[in-house]
């Protein structure tokens, strides 16, 4: 009996296409045509425990960006016969007009894996036309983080035909785990991170605006070889470092000031994300306090977090320590994340995250102490929780650095 599973991935940018075909290669690095992929097997049991589970179920996501509008569906072959040679899955990307050249570009670097197709209409009727061309589905999914509502209006009515079930965080959480292949690419991301680092903090002086040691900051990030910014940079000094997700400003760094960069880089798809806070000028006893307490809330947390453990009891080593020094009400976020393909993904580490955090994650360990008024410090680094425990993947030291005014 010949079954088909159909599950859409959701591709943020047209290039996330290549992305793809790297995160359905088997954990060893093997390429598709040889080894079946282990997640093809969770994306299979994961559709199942969704209750898509019919003859022909159909995960569907689109992408609707601010010119351009596609679908993406990875078809998941049950049967190796079906597809002579290929048994894999194969990323159907169909898009509009306005997308095509891109779309026809990735195509071309993705090869054999992903078929992309044009539609010289409407989208919708690209989707309507492969369901049907599929014979036997009756339910089909969608993935409900991103589906606006007017959309799935069109799917009631337009799509009366088959019936339509939402999923939640279907691919995400198959994306939690991270294969040694995915781990290099962070750790080369996060290589360049550092080197970007380095290269602004020798530029930094007094009276140079936020806005401007960004400009430097994202200029180090293209030169070291970052194919893009996973988010804007965050460069606060003075007061405005004690806001978490402070953007670049035109506020100028004052003698003594903390500055704070949070920022990422990204290599082949693939994520870093890095925090640092100096001193510009000479710290004073505050911020030495302050800036020693983050430091050793990383440090205790970076060496205790262990895979099996929940992201709450992670989030319990770094601000129980900072709860006993005294500053616990200073610290209002979690202490991190996960980080691949996107910036922030799962699992969370957070007092509300209950999830075990999963061998292979890469996340984020990231305490910070803001004081209104006065400045905060953060420390970010990217660990990955190997089995024999964890391993830091951003290389750059952790100790106050004091730069020349």
């Amino acid at each position: 009996e010949e079954c088909i599973i159909w599950a859409v991935m959701a591709t943020r940018q047209s290039t996330a296409l290549a992305k793809w075909r790297r995160h359905f290669e088997d954990c060893d690095g093997s390429p598709l045509q040889r080894i079946p992929a282990p997640r093809l097997v969770s994306a299979r049991a994961a559709l199942h425990v969704e209750g898509v589970d019919h003859a022909l179920p159909l995960l569907v996501a689109p992408e609707f960006g601010k010119r351009e509008r596609h679908f993406s569906c990875v078809a998941v072959e049950e049967h190796e016969q079906r597809v002579a040679g290929n048994p894999f899955p194969t990323l159907v990307n169909f898009v509009d007009r306005v997308a095509r050249k891109r779309h026809a570009q990735a195509a071309d670097e993705v090869g054999d894996v992903a078929r992309v197709t044009i539609e010289q209409q409407s989208l919708w009727t690209g989707l309507w036309q492969q369901l049907t061309q599929a014979p036997g589905i009756q339910v089909v999914g969608f993935e409900s983080a991103h589906l606006l509502h007017r959309d799935f209006q069109r799917l009631m009515e337009a799509g009366s035909r088959w019936q339509w079930r939402p999923t939640l965080d279907l691919v995400e959480t198959l994306r939690e785990r991270k294969d040694a292949n995915e781990v290099r690419l962070i750790e080369r991301a996060a290589a360049v991170a550092i080197r970007a680092l380095e290269r602004t903090l020798a530029e930094v002086r007094v009276g140079m605006t936020e806005l401007q040691v960004a400009g430097v900051l994202e200029r180090a990030l293209r030169d070291e070889g970052s194919e893009g910014f996973p988010f804007p940079s965050i460069v606060a000094t003075g007061p405005r470092s004690a806001l978490p997700h402070a953007r670049a400003s035109a506020a100028k760094i004052r003698d003594g000031d903390l500055l704070l960069l949070d920022f990422g880089a990204e290599v082949e798809g693939y994520c870093a994300d890095v925090t640092r806070t100096v001193v510009v000028g000479r710290a004073s006893d505050d911020q030495r306090e302050i800036y020693d307490v983050v430091r050793e809330a990383n440090e205790q947390a970076s060496r205790e977090i262990r895979a099996g453990m929940s992201g709450r009891d992670a989030d319990a080593i770094a601000r129980g320590y900072i709860e006993r020094r005294g500053f616990g009400d200073l610290f209002g976020h979690g202490l991190g994340h996960g980080v691949g393909l996107e910036v922030h993904e799962a699992p969370r580490l957070a007092r509300t995250a209950d999830g075990a955090l999963a061998e292979g994650s890469v996340v984020t360990i990231e305490p910070g102490v803001y004081r209104p008024g006065w400045g905060g410090v953060r420390i970010e680094d990217d660990v990955v929780l190997d089995a024999a425990g964890p391993r830091i993947l951003t290389k750059f030291t952790r100790e106050l650095l004091e730069l020349k005014s």
